[in-house]
């Protein structure tokens, strides 16, 4: 209900300033412009909205914040805009005003979104002068060369993908970047290795694939910590790599091509889009960083490393501690490559993206690196006034024994392996329940509702833990048909639709969704406002994740609308019920459905016909 709050917050503030124009323009020359701090009502018998506004004036009007309040509502009552919108407002407490709308312009609403394709949502608005919004960027995933994809590669990518398609739904142009790690010391080491285990696979295409890669890697580790020739040409190599030397070039785009090869595999089967940019991209840019921070005399040399010390942040001895830009050796690191990253991507095409926007999905262990990085980067003057950098970390998954999940023997659960237990197990599952109902399906059928509902099973129960914390992964869990699941709400929206098309055709642009769009809706029983209130809640959660970047936000709207449409469904009467009660509940049932199959696309999640 974003559109209705936004006319009622107009309507409060013109009967403050109609009820104490002197208090207002006082509070305007010192810069406090009023707020009638409208909220939704924190229960139902409140109403729909809540105005708090006529509390903090108290003080500087010198009057209870009761006759305030009712001041503000005599001004209310005389506004024909606010009659036509709502019931009479009624003061509680100290001097709180509930507010609640009026039936018909409830139903109204019901009905525009029954038209409405984006239900409600609204799109962002293009600047003053009609140029296009500057880009969001949301950086996640990340995976690093030569190494597969691990369970703790799955929440950055999961929720940076939730959070990219909530923002592109409302309007944004988002760049959905894949910063991996495909530079570095570490190639060096990989790149002799290959040369001197696999010189094949330097004129040969796909001599080696990424499982014999992770073994290198690995061997290629052990060599360098054991052996002192093998670090001194590894470290060699590095240098003619970044050299640009043709061969060792030629080795790096291998060992890359062959993971992302790897990578793209999960990509398309969790239904991620990413545009990679990895480090390699900013090594171009390094020296300028350096260079932009020592002419604003940012840059301070020592013990031989040129350093940035921090404003506010000291380490266990109380002095300030320092972001290493350049080190002795004069090599680079992660932070030098993440600043250059943050200032191509605010520079202003052609020189860089011209974001106004930055969001970076890493893990909550990150923080304090790009916090740090955020502040040099401010402080170089390297993000615009308009402009936002913003970390979203997370926690750990862990096993149900809430420790790290793990193999049993020990080692980082492959993300491959992850995926195809979610689908084995909810094809057992499915398979399971058809003999019990004594069903009969084809394989395709059950392929690919096993699919479906493993990956969004997966996909689910990251998304609907607060990120910030760790989540305990369960399969059983995560696959259970009752609570706060993919397949409960997945069951839900074939439940619906089965009910929408037993009333008739109420699919869009079909005979029944006409009619409904075109009769007028009358509810009349408690269970229908419930539903009608909590079905209208739908943009407002949206523009919450868009600010606040939890996608949990929206999983218990969609669990919560599934429970309330369900009451409703239990205690009224639908396809029996008479005219026109029969055709609003259908529409109810249908702006359900609409509703819960956005809310799901959005976290990246398709729907069945069927389960």
């Amino acid at each position: 209900m974003l559109r209705i709050a936004q006319t009622l917050n107009g309507q409060l503030l013109a009967a403050m300033e109609r009820a104490f124009p002197e208090a207002v323009q006082r509070a305007r020359e010192a810069g406090q412009p009023l707020d009638p701090q409208l909220a939704p009502a924190s229960k139902p018998e409140f109403g729909d909205f809540q105005a708090n506004g006529a509390l903090p004036l108290a003080k500087p009007l010198g009057q209870p914040p009761r006759a305030i309040a009712t001041a503000i509502v005599e001004q209310l009552a005389a506004d024909p805009a606010f009659g036509a919108l709502c019931e009479a407002p009624q003061i509680a407490g100290p001097g709180f005003i509930n507010l609640t709308l009026l039936p018909e312009r409830l139903a109204a609403e019901v009905q525009d979104r029954l038209r409405d394709p984006r239900l409600g949502v609204p799109a962002v608005e293009a600047t003053a002068a009609g140029a296009p919004l500057a880009p969001v960027i949301v950086d996640f995933s990340s995976p690093n060369i030569a190494k597969e994809m691990h369970v703790g590669h799955l929440r950055s990518t999961i929720i940076g993908d939730a959070l990219a398609r909530v923002l592109e739904f409302r309007g944004h142009q988002v760049l959905r970047l894949n910063h991996v790690g495909d530079w570095g010391t570490q190639f060096g080491m990989l790149i002799t290795h290959l040369k001197q285990v696999a010189p094949e696979a330097l004129t040969t295409a796909d001599a080696v694939d990424l499982g014999d890669l992770v073994s290198f890697y690995r061997q290629a580790k052990a060599r360098f910590d054991d052996d002192e020739a093998f670090q001194t040409t590894s470290r060699e190599e590095v240098v003619k790599l970044q050299g640009g030397d043709p061969v060792s070039l030629k080795a790096w785009g291998l060992l890359c091509e062959q993971s992302r090869r790897e990578f793209q595999k999960i990509y398309d089967r969790l239904d991620i889009r990413l545009s990679e940019r990895g480090e390699s991209f900013y090594n171009p840019y390094l020296e300028g960083v350096v260079a932009d921070l020592d002419a604003c005399g940012l840059l301070v040399t020592d013990d031989g490393a040129r350093c940035v010390f921090l404003e506010g942040v000291s380490g266990k001895d109380g002095k300030p501690l320092p972001v290493i830009v350049q080190k002795s050796d004069g090599g680079f690191n992660y932070a030098t490559t993440d600043l250059a990253a943050i200032r191509y991507r605010f520079a202003a095409a052609p020189d860089g993206d011209g974001a106004c926007r930055v969001i970076y999905v890493t893990d909550a262990g990150q923080a304090n690196h790009f916090a740090g990085v955020f502040q040099v980067a401010r402080r170089a003057g390297w993000i615009p006034p308009h402009g936002s950098v913003e970390h979203v970390p997370f926690g750990l998954v862990q096993g149900e024994d809430g420790k790290k999940l793990k193999t049993r023997a020990g080692d980082t659960v492959r993300l491959r392996d992850l995926l195809d237990e979610a689908v084995e197990r909810a094809e057992a599952d499915l398979r399971r329940r058809l003999a019990e109902e004594e069903r009969s399906e084809d394989e395709a059928f059950i392929q690919h509702a096993a699919t479906t509902v493993g990956l969004a099973a997966v996909k689910y129960a990251d998304l609907s833990t607060n990120r910030i914390t760790n989540y305990q992964f369960s399969f059983d869990r995560m696959l259970a048909l009752q609570g706060n699941t993919a397949p409960y709400l997945l069951y839900a929206v074939v439940r619906i639709a089965g009910i929408a098309r037993k009333g008739g055709d109420l699919e869009a642009g079909g005979p029944g969704a006409a009619a409904a769009a075109a009769a007028p809706l009358i509810f009349t029983e408690p269970q229908e406002w419930a539903l009608v209130r909590e079905l209208l809640r739908f943009d407002a959660v949206i523009a919450e994740v868009e600010e606040e970047l939890l996608p949990n936000r929206l999983c218990t709207y969609l669990f919560e609308l599934s429970q309330v449409f369900n009451r409703f469904y239990d205690q009224v009467p639908v396809l029996k019920a008479e005219e026109p009660a029969r055709t609003s509940r259908l529409a109810l049932c249908r702006l359900t459905t609409d509703t819960l199959k956005q809310g799901l696309g959005l976290l990246g999640i398709p729907t069945l016909e069927r389960m």
